[in-house]
């Protein structure tokens, strides 16, 4: 952290910065940056709330010398995160394809699905048994009885399974049924739940909020980092903006923006971002090109008969074909495709 006085700051003003600084276990250095008089803290440990001394007199203003999030920053593991679900690996130059239902809703549809999936070359199946739904009158998932569904349509077609948890008690039992946790965009910024995930020994999917930042994101995976589980996926599932052709704005630019700053693997969620069936396949490709870890999206048996997000949910039969098409487009780029086994 570099902190710049102001000018005219007197020398009781940055002896008493320097004494802050010193206090929180870093050792101040006296510099000069643009004519101004400034202080360097430097050493290790956590990083210092640039707030703290913003408020003090003299100074003008903090500058950053390195991000917030430690435990997530590229530097703290340079190989990249690699992790292991079923028999594929996400991260270390492989594609991972998750499809599957938006809800549960049934065992023949979910049973169903994930056949059809495994069939097509999908590493892992995704379902909704907790739904966290605009409106409350919605379908709000099956719950419990949705995650036992789950755990017949694996036992079924052998695809891993990620779900999503809402809340504490739907956590411990997702986590206890599924083989990835998912933590959706609304509770991106639910420290709580962030640190209970992080206790859990099994990998988090982590969506970003729709207002959030890559460095939002990013403090979001560290809570989850500094409980002790390493294992954490990073999703960018469209931001809100004034676009009015798509539900939210898909930002493929955090691709290659969280894989400079993070060793985190990366998803993209096309389904979420577009809102339309027909949007979802041609932004699933351009999510590969841009170097997604893996790609995550919706696919029902009967879409016009879902219950949640029929609109952007694809066919079998073009989920079948979009999977054979991203693993073409991965392996002109010389990645890897696995398939689960």
């Amino acid at each position: 952290m570099l902190i710049i006085m102001k000018k005219g700051s007197t020398p009781d003003e940055t002896a008493r910065v320097s004494d802050a600084v010193r206090a929180l276990g870093r050792e101040p250095e006296r510099v000069v940056v643009a004519g101004r008089d400034a202080i360097a803290a430097l050493g290790g440990g956590a990083p210092l709330d640039a707030g703290r001394f913003e408020a003090m007199s003299g100074v003008h203003h903090v500058v950053p010398l390195a991000p917030p999030y430690r435990l997530a920053a590229r530097e703290a593991r340079p190989a990249g995160t690699v992790i292991r679900v079923g028999g594929s690996t996400i991260g270390g130059g492989s594609l991972f394809v998750v499809a599957g239902p938006c809800a549960v809703e049934s065992e023949e549809q979910i049973v169903a699905t994930a056949r059809l999936m495994k069939h097509a070359g999908a590493n892992a199946l995704r379902g909704g048994a907790y739904k966290p739904r605009s409106s409350p009158y919605s379908f709000q998932g099956l719950g419990p009885e949705g995650l036992k569904l789950l755990v017949r349509a694996r036992e079924a077609s052998g695809l891993p399974i990620v779900s999503e948890a809402v809340d504490d008690a739907s956590l411990d039992l997702v986590a206890e049924h599924a083989d990835v946790v998912q933590i959706g965009a609304r509770n991106m910024h639910n420290g709580a739940l962030l640190k209970r995930a992080g206790r859990l020994r099994k990998p988090v999917l982590l969506k970003r909020g729709i207002a959030a930042s890559l460095d939002d994101l990013l403090m979001a995976a560290e809570y989850i980092l500094d409980q002790g589980n390493g294992d954490v996926v990073l999703c960018e599932r469209g931001i809100r903006t004034f676009s009015q052709h798509s539900r939210f704005t898909l930002d493929l630019s955090l691709v290659p923006a969280a894989q400079a700053a993070s060793h985190l693997p990366i998803f993209v969620d096309p389904s979420h971002a577009v809102g339309r069936r027909d949007r979802v396949a041609p932004m699933a490709r351009a999510a590969v090109a841009a170097g997604a870890d893996g790609v995550i999206f919706e696919v029902h048996p009967d879409p016009d008969e879902a219950l949640s997000d029929g609109r952007q949910a694809l066919q079998p039969q073009e989920a079948a074909e979009l999977i054979t098409q991203l693993r073409e487009i991965a392996a002109v780029l010389g990645r890897k495709t696995e398939v689960a086994r």
